[in-house]
């Protein structure tokens, strides 16, 4: 993967130069070595990333080493730094706690955070009251009411309001009980409540339907049923048709319903499952909820600042934010693999719960297949959110505008290219050119090229290289069409005939001209890349670099990056177009490794193609064997000669 900076990335405060990095050590030493939270700010004040330490000072000094020490996501926070900030707690429980509000409060750019910046949806019934109801809040109190969620959006919390609504009788209104009303709502006569207003029950009943609620919510719909049944039977017994044939309705209903839950467990538990989809800045957490034996919901939550993350401390982070405003906590946490400070995590659950909490990433058995199931809806639902971007032609349009605008370009970019350089320490480099056509992904125009004048790890050679075999054919129409079309016009004056139009441009394949071509990378992979289109003629097709350092644009005419605000639909899509092909470089990347990993020593053998060593490999089963083998008989093999066996015998 290409880096984001040249390779002399500066040191933490170094772009403040000496001043700033003196001053941000002064504060270093000032620090405590107690637990507690520390936030860093940018030059602009904003916090750019909240975390917390059982020693704050020494893990505040870790991101001020030397810059080859540090890695990624690390440097380029590192040596955005301006400000620290810290707060001491009693405890790293304390300090958790505090960490996941803060950054619920902060939105730091560089930690894992959920999407939205506001409170996810809760139900709550307001028990406390004579005649409770079932409605939305965003804000979870001490108030003695039952709260059950956060769902991940309103339409999920919608979605289970409605449900809820249509197999219990609760009253939906906001007006004022007395009982004294001269007649119900429609809800009454469509069965949809039990008319309070009217006195048509007592609070007792009412009461009785309320539980029934909060069981079904809870997951427990064999106690619900349980009670149903029971009053259907008691109706029946004092010949009230009409009343048992209703719950027997409510019955069917709830049934209904519980068919559709998957049967989760053969022995009843109180579990929360956590799957992880994720790729590039984005990813997708889906939790699974299971009470009883059966999986009574779930929700997917989306996640940013993911990029160069490891699984473990996304899900930590996740974990933090997802219980902190939490109302319940089960007994036991499955995950896909031990989230980081799975033990403190554990202990701050507990705590919550007043009871045992297990904190697991189960390796075999029905609980493992629980979190795979959580994985692959959590890889559907990413998928989903994408597709659903895209396809929303408004969200495109007003992308390619804003593009258009930051970038100045002469027109919305209709073709995007972008390019990306994938190698380990200069091992099998490859590059990958991925396109956008109108916002859409063209994944037929893909093209992964193997580098192969440059040696090494050099990013912006190899960039300058990809770039030059590209546009080399194209330069070179472009020239011939412009000498034919000065010939045609030449001959046209004087022949006092109208010039030729110009050919309307291909909008498909290695002919299409783009609108826009973005490398992955910052100021110096930028320069590689104007350098290589200035050569060729081509300087006219405009360039940007996207720097995962702040998420910056950078272009040829602009000594100051350009920044798209966070949350606009320009920069998603330039997100997008180098995820998919960072996602496409690497793909190839492994591709190759894994297939030089499986060559034989026979493929270094001059004078053994792939007749000869499937020949051999057949006849004597092994490299071993033929390494044994005598001159005599590999020159006997099908198809060898004794030169050819001389060969291998020289080379093996």
């Amino acid at each position: 993967m290409s880096s984001d900076a040249p390779p002399s990335d500066p040191a933490p405060g170094a772009a403040g130069g000496p001043d700033l990095a003196a001053r941000l050590a002064a504060q270093v030493r000032a620090i405590p070595e107690k637990p507690g939270v520390y936030l860093f700010h940018n030059a602009r004040g904003e916090v750019i990333y909240v975390g917390k330490a059982a020693s704050l000072r020494s893990r505040v000094r870790s991101y001020f080493g030397a810059p080859h020490s540090l890695v990624g996501k690390t440097r380029r926070l590192s040596a955005a730094i301006a400000e620290i900030d810290y707060v001491t707690t009693n405890t790293a429980q304390e300090a958790l706690h505090l960490e996941a509000t803060l950054c619920k409060q902060h939105q730091p750019l560089y930690n894992v955070r959920l999407k939205d910046d506001k409170h996810y949806p809760y139900l709550k019934i307001d028990v406390d009251e004579p005649w409770p109801r079932v409605y939305i809040t965003r804000s979870v109190q001490r108030d003695g009411g039952r709260y059950f969620g956060p769902y991940a959006n309103a339409k999920s919390v919608r979605t289970t309001l409605d449900i809820v609504k249509k197999l219990f009788p609760w009253r939906s209104c906001t007006k004022t009980i007395t009982g004294t009303d001269p007649r119900p709502c429609l809800d009454y006569y469509i069965r949809r409540c039990i008319a309070p207003c009217t006195s048509y029950c007592t609070p007792e009943e009412y009461r009785a339907v309320i539980d029934q609620v909060i069981h079904f919510l809870e997951g427990r719909t064999d106690l619900v049923l349980r009670d149903l049944r029971a009053r259907m039977g008691a109706a029946s017994d004092a010949l009230q048709f009409e009343e048992a044939a209703r719950i027997r309705d409510q019955i069917r209903a709830v049934e209904k319903v519980g068919e559709s839950q998957v049967i989760a467990s053969t022995r009843d538990a109180e579990i929360d499952v956590f799957g992880l989809a994720q790729d590039g800045n984005e990813a997708i957490v889906q939790v699974l909820f299971v009470r009883g034996t059966k999986m009574t919901g779930g929700d997917s939550f989306p996640l940013t600042g993911t990029s160069d993350e490891t699984p473990a401390a996304v899900l930590s982070s996740f974990l933090k934010q997802f219980y902190s405003d939490a109302v319940a906590t089960p007994r036991l946490v499955l995950t896909p693999e031990p989230p980081d400070d799975a033990a403190l995590l554990q202990d701050w659950l507990r705590a919550k719960r007043g009871a045992a909490v297990e904190v697991r990433a189960p390796v075999r058995g029905e609980k493992r297949r629980l979190v795979a199931m959580a994985a692959d809806n959590a890889r559907e639902s990413l998928q989903m959110q994408r597709v659903k971007w895209m396809a929303d032609q408004g969200n495109t349009r007003a992308a390619l505008a804003e593009l258009e605008e930051a970038l100045s370009l002469p027109r919305p970019p209709e073709r995007i290219e972008c390019y990306d350089i994938s190698n380990i320490q200069g091992t099998n480099s490859v590059a990958s050119m991925v396109v956008f056509r109108d916002g859409q992904q063209a994944s037929k125009e893909y093209r992964r090229f193997q580098i192969k004048r440059v040696q090494g790890a050099n990013d912006f050679a190899s960039m300058a290289e990809v770039l030059e075999r590209r546009f080399k054919r194209l330069a070179r129409q472009r020239r011939e069409a412009r000498e034919a079309a000065d010939g045609e016009e030449a001959a046209s004056v004087a022949a006092d005939e109208p010039a030729p139009e110009e050919a309307e441009r291909p909008r498909e394949g290695w002919e299409a001209l783009p609108d826009l071509v973005i490398v992955d990378g910052g100021r110096g992979q930028l320069s590689a890349a104007h350098d290589v289109m200035r050569n060729l003629g081509m300087d006219d097709v405009p360039l940007a670099g996207l720097a995962k350092r702040n998420e910056e644009l950078f272009v040829v005419d602009s000594k100051e990056p350009i920044r798209l605000d966070r949350r606009s639909q320009g920069l998603y899509l330039v997100q997008r177009v180098r995820d998919e092909a960072h996602r496409f470089a690497i793909t190839y990347h492994r591709n190759l490794r894994a297939k030089q990993g499986m060559r034989s020593a026979l493929d270094l053998v001059p004078g053994i193609g792939p007749k000869r060593r499937q020949a051999l490999l057949k006849r004597f089963g092994g490299v071993q064997a033929i390494r044994d083998a005598s001159l005599e008989e590999l020159a006997a093999a099908p198809g060898m000669t004794q030169r050819a066996a001389a060969a291998v015998k020289e080379h093996l």
